[in-house]
């Protein structure tokens, strides 16, 4: 049987009700700096759960402090953040989706001000100084952040942050976690050969520039319930021609390292490593053709979820029926409209397959 939007997916022995997930999406939200989620929080993840998505995944959540974009960004470091991210994960499963949180660690794109603040580089005791596989700072058009190449110590803290978190992430009800592995954040920067220029194990050729993510997300699965579902997220390709850096069929041989060590999903985005990118197309579904390569072309039994410019039901639909991916991940729409996975059901005439709030039933069964 063909699966299509609203067929429902199981990974390991958690049920995903719909293809529908809501991409992780930053908020810079966070009052102070203490990471702790606030109201704004539990209403923009609560409300996409109530419209109907399978899967609503958190922002990109810090696995330490320093490993923020910015000081308002949401955290995991602490048993604080576990205790207070519990009300968001039951009310998005008494929602009927399931909880998900994308684990993240900034790197050298750490310690900004927001995008609505310019995403400038924090200076003297407002921003701190951010790590990488190498000391090469981000490239802003103005200024930088102090930028320190990670030591083997620093190595093993970071792995040890990434495990700390998903223990955390656990109590705290989630039942998806993500490893953040795109966008130019931490590890991407040790993937790509732009940003890693190291020596030693964690650097040089494909097998020591994965090493990295390999091993967390090893440590990740030992820590992470057996039958709860663990994803990572990657750029598929740097979008950077003219020089060494990351490629799809690079993506590929990861997807083929990675399933064999508990990974169920590859979640499939772009770019991020460098502003020199060049982004071939911006269109709908602009990204769909790296995953339906990695899940075509890996030899793993891995899952793929596909994202980017995914902004109407019949194009989710069709990605899910076509076989580019096992997930459709939405961003921008579900900014637009937190009911979208309600609207494309409509659309495509499957409310028998989704389970629409009795306090809206009404407006969904109307033909108006």
């Amino acid at each position: 049987m063909t699966a299509d939007l609203f067929t429902s997916l199981e990974l390991r022995g958690t049920e995903i009700p719909n293809r529908v997930t809501v991409s992780p999406m930053c908020q810079y939200s966070c009052e102070g700096r203490d990471g702790l989620p606030t109201d704004w929080h539990h209403t923009h993840l609560v409300s996409r759960a109530v419209g109907g998505a399978g899967l609503v995944m958190t922002e990109a959540t810090a696995v330490e402090p320093r490993g923020r974009i910015t000081p308002h960004d949401l955290g995991i470091w602490s048993d604080a953040h576990a205790d207070a991210l519990a009300d968001v994960t039951a009310s998005i499963r008494a929602n009927g989706s399931v909880p998900g949180i994308q684990l993240a660690h900034a790197g050298r794109k750490a310690s900004k001000t927001r995008p609505w603040e310019g995403s400038r580089p924090l200076a003297g005791e407002d921003g701190w100084e951010t790590v990488a596989p190498s000391d090469d700072p981000w490239p802003y058009e103005e200024g930088e952040t102090a930028t320190r190449a990670m030591t083997a110590a620093d190595v093993d803290g970071v792995i040890d942050s990434f495990v700390a978190a998903a223990e955390r992430a656990r109590d705290a009800g989630f039942e998806v976690a993500e490893i953040h592995a795109a966008h130019g954040y931490l590890l991407h920067e040790f993937l790509s050969p732009v940003t890693n220029g190291r020596t030693d194990d964690y650097g040089g050729d494909f097998e020591g520039r994965t090493r990295l993510l390999r091993e967390v997300a090893s440590e990740v699965r030992e820590v992470w319930p057996d039958d709860a579902p663990l994803f990572v997220r990657i750029s598929a390709t740097d979008w950077l021609d003219d020089r060494p850096s990351w490629t799809v069929e690079d993506s590929i041989r990861l997807a083929d390292d990675l399933a064999p060590l508990g990974v169920d999903l590859i979640d499939v985005s772009a770019g991020g490593i460098h502003p020199d990118q060049r982004i071939p197309s911006t269109g709908p579904g602009y990204q769909e053709r790296y995953a339906r390569r990695i899940r075509q072309e890996s030899e793993a039994d891995v899952a793929v979820g596909a994202v980017g410019g995914i902004t109407t039901a019949q194009q989710a639909d069709a990605l899910v029926r076509n076989g580019r991916g096992d997930l459709a991940i939405v961003g921008r729409e579900h900014l637009r409209d937190p009911y979208f996975a309600l609207r494309a059901a409509r659309e495509l005439d499957r409310l028998d397959d989704i389970e629409v709030p009795v306090q809206y039933d009404r407006a969904f069964d109307s033909s108006d």
